[in-house]
């Protein structure tokens, strides 16, 4: 029956509804299908360890995977970073919409930026990736600041600063803006100072291979699924060489962000970092090349610049492992 609901399987947080809504909508109107939401608990949702204790890679995805692969729900989706770099067998990576904002983003007391905060501040941040861009632009600079490991959503993490806990969070701008709180950003922080996960931005939508992934199909936004797929390559093989934490960003060397430009340009620029968590050893790498054509291209380009990056030390750098 063609009036029968799509069933969506999403996380119960108040972001991964927001993302999951926007998805719904864009599959009703896609489709002519009404969808429902399935609300799903995942393992990171109820633990209160930090991610990187408990490996912050997949614990937000497995049950939404196993209730796809039980037929409990039709379609999932995912932040695209929380996602593990290899697809399980019997789902498909249905669509990559089109990206939001990737960059990290500064919430302040005072509306203060980075630069600006007072010696000692204390900035907050559940990953690693961003402590050690953190220390490193902070050593850099001369800045006197302290990075803390916290955990909770985003109106937990923001409190923290309006109670007086912390002076900053770190946040994905991407979330605030899908939230509607990109208002509150202090500072979106430049690639050049914190380069984003692998992923970052975008999401992913998950179901078995068939017509509904067909469907979905409708959804994907090449330019942003040739980025995140160098992006993951590289986060791939730098796992198998090293325990760093790690981001990485394709983009647009015009540094457009219209879409429809995009997918119009003829290079695209990957960025790639790993580190030690208090930012004493970073290893920081740029390629551009073509904009990659086909999947494997993508994934070539990735894999080409971790290589170099292993080359350059980056193996030796080990900490805790980033989302």
């Amino acid at each position: 029956m063609t009036d029968k609901p799509l069933r969506l399987g999403t996380r119960r947080s108040k972001l991964a509804m927001a993302q999951s809504g926007l998805v719904a909508d864009a599959v009703r109107e896609a489709t002519g299908r009404p969808v429902e939401l399935v609300e799903i608990t995942t393992y990171g949702d109820t633990s209160r360890e930090h991610l990187a204790r408990i490996g912050g890679t997949g614990v937000f995805v497995t049950a939404l995977r196993d209730a796809l692969l039980r037929g409990d729900v039709d379609f999932a989706v995912h932040s695209l970073k929380d996602l593990p770099t290899a697809q399980p067998e019997g789902l498909a990576l249905a669509a990559v919409p089109p990206r939001e904002d990737a960059r990290d983003a500064l919430i302040a007391r005072d509306g203060l930026t980075l630069e600006r905060l007072p010696r000692g501040a204390r900035i907050g941040t559940g990953s690693p990736r961003r402590m050690a861009q953190l220390n490193a632009h902070a050593r850099a600079r001369g800045l006197d600041i302290e990075t803390v490991p916290i955990r909770g959503n985003v109106d937990t993490r923001i409190n923290f600063v309006r109670d007086g806990e912390l002076d900053a969070v770190v946040l994905a701008a991407a979330g605030l803006n899908r939230l509607g709180r990109g208002g509150e950003v202090t500072e979106y922080l430049a690639p050049d100072t914190v380069l984003p996960a692998p992923g970052q931005g975008a999401l992913a939508v998950e179901c078995p291979p068939g017509p509904l992934a067909e469907a979905l199909a409708r959804l994907d936004d090449p330019s942003t699924r040739a980025a995140v797929a160098a992006e993951r390559a590289l986060l791939a093989a730098l796992e198998a060489g090293c325990s760093a934490p790690v981001g990485a960003l394709a983009d647009f060397p015009d540094g457009t962000q219209d879409q429809a430009a995009q997918r119009q340009t003829t290079e695209m620029r990957l960025r790639g970092v790993v580190g030690s968590t208090d930012g004493s050893s970073l290893v920081q790498l740029t390629t551009t090349g073509h904009v990659p054509s086909t999947q494997a291209e993508a994934e070539a380009l990735g894999a080409e610049l971790a290589a170099e990056m292993l080359a350059k030390g980056a193996a030796g750098l080990m900490g805790e492992r980033a989302r």
